[in-house]
């Protein structure tokens, strides 16, 4: 029987609450919880792993998460996609950007738990074998990234701006691409290199 993601969600904040008032504890009254024979088992039982499958990059994934785990750190620790970055891991640069089920989601603000059955997509599964994406192509035809580090979040935004229709304007790109940061400042690039993807009508 396929689990829901309300009852997830509601599980997830259940082991979050049991995670806090164990640490609380330890953390202000430290001697007492350390006098406790106990008191190992009590931190580590919140912190369970529960069975998760997740559909990445068109692979199925049959995998074992603690609830506390982001699909940020599943994707890079566990699964070696580290072409997803780990930013402010606030949820305001946007270097971690993915999609899920086609829209596009902060990782870092995400709880691997809370996506279970979902489809998601990262910067490696755009390409086709070594067939870049056509907004991988146009932002190195256009020069849009300077050191690298925010692009792949830039380029999972992108293609996602064209697909949610708000692309129709350089003015409408910076808008809905705001939420992504690039401290190199490319922005004018990247704004040329969705636009010349947006009209060229190509598929993304």
């Amino acid at each position: 029987m396929k689990t829901s993601k309300k009852t997830i969600e509601n599980e997830a904040r259940r082991d979050f609450l049991k995670q806090s008032s164990v640490l609380s504890a330890l953390v202000l009254s430290p001697e007492k919880a350390i006098k406790d024979p106990n008191w190992d088992e009590k931190i580590a039982a919140p912190f369970e792993k529960v069975p998760l499958k997740l559909e990445i990059n068109g692979v199925k994934h049959t995998l074992s998460v603690e609830p506390r785990t982001t699909l940020l750190d599943l994707l890079r620790e566990q699964l070696h996609l580290t072409g997803t970055k780990k930013g402010c891991d606030y949820g305001q640069c946007g270097a971690c950007t993915v999609h899920s089920d086609g829209q596009r989601i902060n990782s870092c603000l995400t709880l691997a738990v809370t996506e279970e059955g979902k489809k998601i997509t990262t910067i490696e599964g755009l390409a086709k074998g070594d067939t870049l994406h056509p907004m991988q192509e146009a932002f190195v035809k256009h020069d849009g990234f300077q050191c690298g580090y925010c692009t792949p979040g830039q380029i999972m935004s992108a293609v996602a701006c064209i697909r949610e229709g708000h692309a129709n304007s350089e003015d409408e790109i910076r808008e809905y691409m705001s939420g992504n940061i690039c401290r190199c400042g490319a922005y004018p690039n990247i704004v040329d290199a969705i636009m010349d993807v947006k009209k060229g009508g190509q598929t993304v």
